[in-house]
């Protein structure tokens, strides 16, 4: 329902969205800078300064603030954490921020970037978790993609050095997010966890994709939302109250369902183990 509104407001209530300078994430921002408190986790500070100066100039009464965050570090990720615990409280953590179908790379801690960025929005999750549950009830929402249907995780490979295809790459840290989304749900009370499915939206994660397939996509560009289109998914889970909604549910502004292996609690599990581990965390 790319035209879905609601409003909502969400007076004395805080959210994270990471990401957010720059398409679904801005937009995100944008429409819950009318409704909350909201704090932009940018890699770069200085477009995260002004996404938020130029939100405060749309929106009336914004009240928005930037802060560093690299998720493709985990130095990075701790320190954003420390930083945000003296806030009061924490409603909402939007894991918004991810890159897509690039060229295979390692992360500062030696993850593929794919799986370290749009996956290990977990660490973020855990180091951020005492402050959710403090501010219950709270919410944490997984940017997925329909693409998570061609995931499979590689256990065995899973920083791509056996084998290393773009897609298959990217399907797999979007099926991570499903799965996180799953276990976590089960493993934590008074926080919801959504993972939610924006659709094919033009923005700057398509960029290694949409140069070389220009003329295509311009030829379907009536399926292609605008990145405050994609925002609707996330913002209907942010706004619906809990008790109709699914927790560790998949969403696309309604429940939808994710593919088989996206519901396989084995797997679920699994990853989360591997997770910690590979994170050096226990998180029972």
């Amino acid at each position: 329902i790319p035209n879905w509104t609601s409003d909502v407001r969400l007076e004395g209530k805080t959210a994270i969205v990471t990401g957010a300078n720059v398409g679904i994430g801005k937009e995100t921002a944008k429409d819950l800078a009318g409704r909350a408190r909201v704090i932009l986790a940018c890699r770069d500070m200085t477009k995260g300064e002004q996404a938020a100066r130029d939100i405060m100039r749309e929106v009336k009464g914004a009240k928005v603030v930037a802060k560093l965050l690299d998720l493709a570090d985990t130095k990075s990720i701790c320190q954003f954490a420390e930083n945000i615990y003296n806030e009061m409280a924490l409603h909402y953590l939007i894991n918004n921020a991810g890159v897509a179908i690039c060229p295979h790379g390692i992360t500062v801690d030696g993850y593929e970037t794919q799986f370290g960025v749009n996956h290990l929005h977990f660490f973020l999750t855990y180091l951020l978790l005492d402050l959710l549950k403090h501010s219950a009830p709270a919410k944490v929402i997984n940017l997925s993609s329909t693409t998570h249907n061609m995931g499979k995780i590689q256990f065995d490979d899973l920083s791509g050095e056996k084998a290393y295809h773009p897609l298959k790459a990217y399907a797999q840290s979007k099926l991570a997010n499903v799965l996180f989304t799953r276990e976590l749900a089960k493993r934590t009370e008074g926080v919801m966890a959504y993972a939610v499915d924006p659709g094919p939206v033009n923005t700057e994660i398509l960029r290694h994709v949409m140069r070389p397939l220009a003329s295509i996509a311009k030829t379907f560009s009536f399926l292609i939302k605008t990145p405050a289109e994609g925002a609707s998914t996330t913002i209907y889970c942010v706004v619906t109250p809990e008790n109709q909604l699914l927790t560790g549910g998949y969403y696309d502004c309604a429940i939808a369902e994710s593919c088989k292996a996206g519901q396989d609690d084995g797997t679920a599990l699994k990853l989360w183990a591997v997770s910690c581990h590979l994170l050096g965390i226990r998180w029972r």
